[in-house]
């Protein structure tokens, strides 16, 4: 449960400074604010690992709703990633998944 969520980071708002005002908290293994892949514009979410659990702990109870630039961080445990679902030579996009037919 290392693994956070932070939500509602400003968009001026760089990994650096970010990772400061995490680092008061805890030693921190990896940080990463999430950019539109078009825009290169942050998302205003990232993802940022402690090296403890302790420490992740401490960083929501502590940094949830905290002003973070002008902004009230969301701070929660990340859930694991949902897969996917896209279009693509093997799916439809609407859960039908490989029927043994068409497109190959």
């Amino acid at each position: 449960m290392n693994k956070l969520y932070v939500g509602n980071i400003p968009y001026k708002a760089t990994e650096e400074e970010l990772r400061e005002f995490f680092s008061e908290i805890g030693e921190i293994e990896s940080l990463k604010i999430l950019k539109d892949q078009f825009t290169d514009r942050s998302k205003g979410f990232g993802f940022i690992e402690m090296i403890n659990e302790e420490d992740a702990k401490k960083a929501i109870a502590t940094l949830n709703g905290k002003d973070f630039m002008g902004k009230s961080l969301a701070v929660a445990e990340a859930r694991p990633q949902q897969k996917r679902q896209g279009f693509n030579k093997r799916s439809s996009g609407y859960g039908g998944g490989d029927t043994g037919r068409g497109w190959r």
